[in-house]
């Protein structure tokens, strides 16, 4: 990772009429790392990708993807982009390997090279063995691998990834976690969009988080985790939880009470738990964790669902 910046944004806005999409934000993306946009529906994620994409205008503020103007320079930035949408785009009706056939002649490359690229590229997804057949026959999984080799048919020097891995089963999700960490290797930088945790943890050097429009928080998931949340957690389940809860008052650093359980957030959270069966408390189940970009999440976005 260079301290070079691939992205740099200040008071980035959009505006769908009076609707503000994105409202002033700054970031910038260093060429090598791996950045998530973390954040609800509505956040602003999304709006946020398609302008560094060079598909929506800014509002307001500044831009720079590669050191150019996407409202000007958009063609030229294009070109260098991978871009892997939230919803596969394939073409049905063409076979595996005449998918990327047919993307890379939109990039004007000529045909012996599509060729070689395409060979590499299914020997890299793990799909060469399946290069004559039609994408309707592929797994989720296997789709979205695809989605990524077409992404890197120009070798793009900066890939988008929208919701990379929604909707696929934990062993996709970790085939494609690996492909993703092999490009960073390779010096990709990615920047992505998930509603996955556990993925950001797993795959982001920094982050921000999104809410209502705004940027939040900023930083490495170590770091936002230390910052923002206590380092372990205390979950307790009660036949009547409300009971429970006025007597574990003092007890770790917050307590808070959900419909299902309440949550205790501590330094040690082994000790909280035994500070809970001192006071003559017997949950009907209890689990110590370390704390995770989720608690920080919650913490900083609350837990009512956003339509």
């Amino acid at each position: 990772m260079s301290d070079e910046l691939l992205i740099e944004a200040h008071g980035l806005t959009k505006r769908y009429g009076e609707f503000v999409a994105v409202d002033g934000i700054d970031f910038g993306v260093r060429q090598g790392e791996t950045f998530g946009f973390l954040g609800p529906n509505g956040a602003g994620k999304s709006s946020t990708m398609r302008m560094i994409g060079a598909v929506s205008p800014p509002s307001g503020g500044t831009l720079r993807v590669f050191g150019r103007d996407p409202a000007r320079d958009g063609t030229a930035i294009r070109a260098r982009l991978g871009v892997v949408p939230q919803d596969d785009n394939l073409d049905l009706e063409l076979d595996v390997a005449e998918n990327l056939f047919v993307y890379g002649r939109f990039f004007g490359l000529p045909r012996d090279v599509i060729r070689r690229r395409a060979d590499e590229l299914l020997e890299f997804v793990q799909l060469a063995e399946r290069r004559d057949a039609k994408v309707d026959s592929l797994s989720g999984g296997m789709k979205r691998r695809l989605t990524i080799a077409r992404a890197l048919v120009n070798e793009p020097d900066l890939m988008l990834l929208d919701e990379p891995t929604t909707g696929l089963d934990p062993q996709a999700r970790h085939a494609l976690w690996d492909r993703l960490y092999r490009l960073k290797q390779r010096g990709v930088t990615l920047v992505l969009t998930t509603h996955y945790m556990d993925e950001a943890e797993q795959l982001c050097d920094r982050l921000v988080i999104m809410d209502r429009a705004r940027i939040v928080a900023e930083g490495s998931p170590r770091e936002l985790i230390e910052r923002f949340v206590e380092p372990e957690v205390v979950e307790l389940r009660f036949t009547s939880p409300d009971g429970a809860a006025s007597r574990l008052d003092g007890i770790g650093k917050r307590v808070e009470v959900l419909p299902d359980r309440i949550v205790i957030g501590a330094d040690d959270g082994d000790a909280a738990l035994d500070a809970v069966h001192a006071r003559g408390l017997h949950p009907d189940s209890s689990l110590v964790r370390r704390s995770t970009l989720e608690d920080v999440f919650l913490t900083l976005t609350g837990r009512s669902l956003v339509d």
